[in-house]
């Protein structure tokens, strides 16, 4: 009896936390909506001229939908929603899941590549690192970590552009293939593509590796304090068996329950990567519907947005819970 109480407590308080998500979505897209709506700028005038009747501009402001009331403008775009429909854009004359399918895998493969970077070359530095402490380079990572961390994602793109870019012309400043990668061999164009994505992947990936490695390493430093570990060095197990079989898996336990947050941040910074580097991508495809005042397809990209990193948070609080039996009691 205790038991099944103990589950539907569980079950009301796992139900609560997703309607709270649901909620946050629902006021992010009404947030925007209202937004787009009273800001200056009219997405009618980019498609007539100064010269035509007044009448052309009504017309399509009536084919628009942009006639009507705002309420009325809401509770139609919610209506749609409801059913499955995002709407259709004016700019691409398509549906807007249409539009927004043709850039969204990039962005997804785009993030997920830069989030095992950040996994991979992190867990190497600790590991480098580890065996030599208090050497230079961990005294280093310790300082940049978290200065690299707060500076913004735009900001360091732009002076990677304009170093790389500009003035070494080592790389690319924007696209993600050459004029002339129609031409290319299969390895020609892996190479293109690599030398293309090498400073979008480093804008992005770099905040959250030196996060990741100050994270990663502030745990292994709290696991060698632990006393099942100082047992084991009293035993005389060698320092790379501790590491790699006790140390090391022990901290990443617990590295595995920030990385949803970290993917929904990455979602976030990928948006500000595409637009810099000029990728094909959720980035720019929501900034260029911005500026061409594409109320569908704006309202569009960022419900997918949203979902996505709501999505993200919520799988990390699955892990936390899977990785922590007491948590489950705090956040279920």
């Amino acid at each position: 009896m205790g038991y099944r109480i103990k589950m539907n407590n569980s079950w009301f308080k796992f139900s609560k936390r997703l309607l709270s998500y649901v909620v946050t979505l629902f006021l992010l897209i009404s947030i925007i909506f209202i937004l787009l709506r009273i800001s200056p700028g009219d997405p009618v005038q980019k498609f007539i001229s100064p010269d035509l009747h007044p009448s052309v501009a009504e017309k399509m402001m009536h084919e628009f939908a942009l006639d009507q009331p705002l309420f009325v403008q809401y509770g139609n775009f919610i209506k749609n929603l409801l059913s499955g429909e995002l709407g259709f854009s004016y700019n691409f004359r398509q549906p807007v899941s249409s539009v927004i399918g043709t850039a969204l895998p990039f962005t997804l493969l785009f993030s997920l590549t830069s989030l095992i970077f950040q996994l991979a070359i992190s867990i190497s530095l600790v590991t480098y690192v580890s065996k030599r402490k208090g050497n230079f380079l961990d005294k280093c990572l310790e300082k940049l970590s978290l200065g690299i961390y707060s500076v913004p994602t735009m900001l360091i793109g732009l002076m990677l552009l304009y170093i790389f870019s500009m003035k070494l012309e080592l790389f690319p400043s924007s696209d993600l293939y050459s004029l002339d990668y129609p031409y290319f061999s299969f390895f020609e164009k892996m190479i293109d593509i690599i030398w293309h994505m090498t400073l979008p992947l480093i804008t992005l990936s770099l905040p959250g590796t030196l996060i990741f490695y100050h994270y990663l390493k502030s745990n292994v430093d709290i696991s060698y304090r632990k006393n099942f570990i100082l047992f084991l060095i009293a035993n005389g197990k060698s320092e790379k068996e501790i590491f790699s079989k006790h140390v090391l898996p022990n901290s990443l336990s617990t590295l595995i329950s920030v990385v949803g947050v970290e993917l929904g941040i990455l979602l976030g910074g990928a948006l500000i990567t595409e637009t810099i580097f000029g990728l094909p991508g959720m980035g720019r495809l929501t900034v260029n519907a911005i500026l061409l005042r594409d109320y569908p397809l704006v309202m569009g990209a960022v419900l997918i947005s949203g979902i996505f990193v709501l999505l993200s948070n919520f799988i990390a609080d699955i892990i936390k819970i899977n990785l922590n039996k007491r948590l489950k009691a705090e956040i279920l």
